[in-house]
Formats: C-alpha cells, sequence, structure tokens
C-alpha cells in the first residue's frame, strides 16, 4: 500500500487516514527500524505533537518499532526542539516525532532522526522504498521505555540565557499547540512578566490555527500586546520550532528582520563565518550582513537543508522567513522557537530600545507577505520551471531553490513548497511604486500559465 505524495523533501506529511493509513505508518515505522538498525542504531527516540491522531500513531508507530527488535524511549507530548534535545540528553541519536508542524488538523506525520540531524532528500525516498517493499524480518520483541524530558530541557535554557536587568513583559500565543504547557513556565522561569494567549492544549484549534507568520492568526496576539501595553508578543507554532515576533506597537516582526537583530549580536563574534540567508529574505538583511563585514549566502529554504548546510560551511547561526532559528554560537543548531524567543528576550533585557527602535535604522523596503498559491503535488514544481525559463530571457535569476528574479529596483520570488500543495510567491521593491510593478509584472505571468492570483490580498 503506498502514498507518494506524502514522502516530502524533508519529512512525511499526509491527510489523516486518507494519504497517511494506519497499514502506512505501520509500514513507515518498520522500514525506519530496518533503516536505522542498519545503519547502527538499535534504540529509537519516539515523540509526538498535540495533534488529535498522534496518540493512535504513537500506538502503531512504538509497536512495529518494537516488533522490528528496536527498544524505545517514549517522550510523550513534546515539542520538536524538547525531542531534538532529548537526543543529545540521553545519547540517543535516532528517532520519529510525530507531527505535522503547521499544517491544518486533519494533517500529521513524522520527522525522521538519524544521526545529529533529521533526515531529508535521498534518505526520506530510501525510507519509502523500504515500506513500500515491506519486507520485514521478525525479530525478537524490543522493550519500551518512557522519559520525561521537560525539566532537563527547562534546566538546560535558563542556565544558558540570564536575562539583563530591563526583563520585558511579554504575551505568548502557543495557538493551543503544542507549546502551550512549556512556553509560559519558561518565560517566567527567565524572570518576564507572562501573559498567556490560548496556552490550552487542545487539537481543534479552537481560535486559530498554530502558524504565527501569517498575520490573519495574530491579530488576537496584536490586541493584548496593545491592551496589555506588554514589549513583546511571541507566537509559537504547532510543534514548536517556529516563532513568530510583535512588537508593542503591535507591529508584526519577520523572520528576516529578527535575524537582523541577531546577525548584529553574533557576527562581530564571528567575522570569518558565512552567513546562511534564504532565499525569501529581505534585501535589507543582506545589506545589514554586508554592513556588519560579513558575506552572504544564498540558500534553500527548508530546516534539515540549512541545518546541512550550516554543518557543510560551519556556520553558526542563520534563519527562515517562516520563523525558524538556528543557533550554534551557544546551542546546538536546530531550530527552536523557546529559545530563539529567549535569545530574543536577552538582547531586550539588555537594551533600552524597543524591537521597533532597534530595527528604525536599517535600509528601507517594501514587501509582501509570503504568497501561498494553491499547485498540486504532481505540477507545482513544473509552474515553477515555466516561471524560470520565462524570466531568465530577460532577467538576472537566483535559481539556487526556485526563481528568485532580479528586477532593477527589488525581487520576486516563486518557488514550490516542500510541505504542502502550493507555489510560494514574495516580492520586494525599494519603494511601494517598484513593489506594485514587480508584483503585477510576476503576478500577469503566473495568471497566465494557470495560477490564480486574482484572490491575493496584498
Amino acid at each position: 500500500m503506498s502514498n507518494s505524495n506524502i514522502y516530502r523533501q524533508y519529512d512525511i506529511r499526509g491527510i489523516v487516514d486518507q494519504e497517511l493509513t494506519d497499514d502506512i505508518m505501520f509500514d513507515i515505522g518498520r522500514a525506519f527500524a530496518l533503516y536505522a538498525r542498519e545503519h547502527g542504531y538499535h534504540k529509537i527516540l519516539l515523540g509526538r505533537d498535540n495533534r488529535m491522531s498522534s496518540p493512535h500513531y504513537r500506538d502503531l508507530l512504538a509497536e512495529a518499532l518494537l516488533q522490528s527488535g528496536c527498544d524505545v524511549v517514549d517522550l510523550g507530548m513534546v515539542i520538536t526542539p524538547m525531542f531534538y534535545y532529548a537526543s543529545r540528553h540521553l545519547g540517543i541519536l535516532a528517532g520519529i516525532m510525530i507531527t505535522a508542524s503547521h499544517n491544518p488538523g486533519e494533517y500529521n506525520g513524522c520527522k525522521l532522526l538519524l544521526g545529529e540531524s533529521t533526515i531529508y532528500g535521498d534518505q526520506i525516498i530510501a525510507i519509502q522504498q523500504l515500506a513500500e517493499k515491506g519486507d520485514f524480518a521478525s525479530l525478537p520483541s524490543g522493550k519500551l521505555t518512557s522519559y520525561d524530558i521537560r525539566e532537563a530541557y527547562m534546566q538546560m535554557i535558563t542556565e544558558k540565557i540570564k536575562l539583563g536587568s530591563n526583563k520585558p513583559k511579554v504575551v505568548v500565543d502557543c495557538g493551543n499547540g503544542t507549546a502551550s504547557p512549556f512556553a509560559p513556565e519558561l518565560f517566567e522561569r527567565l524572570g518576564c512578566e507572562t501573559i498567556p494567549l490560548f496556552c490550552e492544549s487542545d487539537s481543534t484549534f479552537p481560535n486559530h490555527h498554530p502558524d504565527p507568520v501569517k498575520p490573519e492568526n495574530l491579530q488576537d496576539l496584536i490586541k493584548l500586546v496593545k491592551q496589555s501595553q506588554a514589549d513583546i508578543g511571541i507566537g509559537i507554532d504547532g510543534d514548536g520550532d517556529r516563532l513568530g515576533v510583535v512588537d508593542r506597537d503591535g507591529n508584526m516582526i519577520w523572520g528576516d528582520q529578527l535575524m537582523i537583530l541577531f546577525w548584529r549580536d553574533i557576527l562581530p563574534r564571528y567575522p570569518d563565518l558565512p552567513c546562511i540567508v534564504e532565499v525569501k529574505c529581505s534585501q535589507s538583511l543582506i545589506d545589514e550582513i554586508k554592513h556588519l563585514g560579513g558575506t552572504p549566502l544564498i540558500f534553500k529554504t527548508g530546516h534539515s537543508l540549512i541545518k546541512a548546510k550550516m554543518k557543510e560551511t560551519g556556520a553558526i547561526f542563520t534563519g527562515e522567513m517562516s520563523g525558524h532559528m538556528f543557533f550554534a554560537d551557544d546551542y546546538y543548531g536546530y531550530d527552536d522557537a523557546l529559545y530563539a524567543a529567549a535569545r530574543l528576550l536577552l538582547l531586550l533585557s539588555n537594551s533600552n530600545q524597543s524591537i521597533g527602535d532597534m530595527l528604525s535604522n536599517i535600509s528601507k523596503y517594501y514587501s509582501t507577505p509570503e504568497i501561498r498559491l494553491p499547485g498540486d503535488d504532481e505540477t507545482k514544481f513544473k509552474l515553477v520551471d515555466q516561471v524560470l525559463n520565462h524570466f531568465k530571457k530577460d532577467h538576472e535569476v537566483i535559481d539556487i531553490d526556485g526563481a528568485r528574479i532580479i528586477f532593477p529596483h527589488g525581487w520576486g520570488l516563486v518557488r514550490a513548497s516542500n510541505t504542502g500543495p502550493e507555489i510560494i510567491c514574495r516580492c520586494e521593491g525599494d519603494s511601494p511604486e517598484a513593489l506594485h510593478e514587480i508584483k503585477n509584472t510576476l503576478f500577469a505571468y503566473l495568471d497566465s500559465i494557470g495560477l490564480n492570483t486574482t484572490k491575493v490580498a496584498v
């Protein structure tokens, strides 16, 4: 039994009971166990997010792993960064995290850990081939144990982060996701006055979907930040590896702006290391890195791809527009929204400036948010190739991940999502007029090849 659409670039995701059936999930567990054993790993970590289907998939995967002769350490409900930390804390370098991250509630899936990072690309395909082959040996059953990583994780961060005297007042919105039992406690333990919003774990996501880089999901956070006169609002995504930020005036602070703040702190201490810039990021980030004496390296979107590139180049920090932040200076190089938020609180606690003040002197550009257009998994990459081939006739095009088309006064990006049936666009110009022109030029071509942009309001 197979559904190839669920095997994505850096994880496995699909609609529960339709694309991701019990049989398929069980075979994925057996396949991963076989793959892990072939690489010398016989003990497997198992974690899950708070989705309605996750406890059931936990039971299926635990049984599949045990039947494959592996010992299983069950972490229970944890955010993905706690799962990653447990691997290091316990010295268990193989595991499955059951999550579909920010996908809608009817989805689930898993991230597969092997060695120091999650597998991706060809390794995901290898799991698919093993699962579809289904030729699994009968082995003596492994042993199942449980471990609570919560306190070790909390202590690790509070030992690393010691806030200054100007401790910020924080509103934290977990969107009823998996971070709900963890994020408010951490910020309180760091010494911040913390106001929780939608911090009761509820897999129906009754208030808004836990994707904190979509403006519609931050409206309640913006209101409460203003109403409570907080210094900052922090939104955490469904599995706790991405964050969104709102300043005290209610302005959304995009991922590339956060990276400017972090690079100002980090780059002077590591001046000779490459500065990876995810392809969706603003020119203002590139300008700032150059101003700080760094060398920008434009690279692909995707947490597994970026972590691998960091290891390859020796980079000690980067991030994504979507709110993934990767610290390897005083952290482990994986994406942890709670740690990233703590680093931001550290900056604020040692300054008398607000986030808005800190960013007031960056080079000014005008941009759209991420625009997501429906594009089915069968055709989305072909459509992006059409865009690339069309614009490279007359424009410089950066093709590291889709097409980042360089215009005289800005750029436009079109790339295929690796996590869903979507095509992602973003445009930026050095004036409102330039942005309007770039967007119109790009959207006119997208409409001509069947991608309907008429409902996009930006």
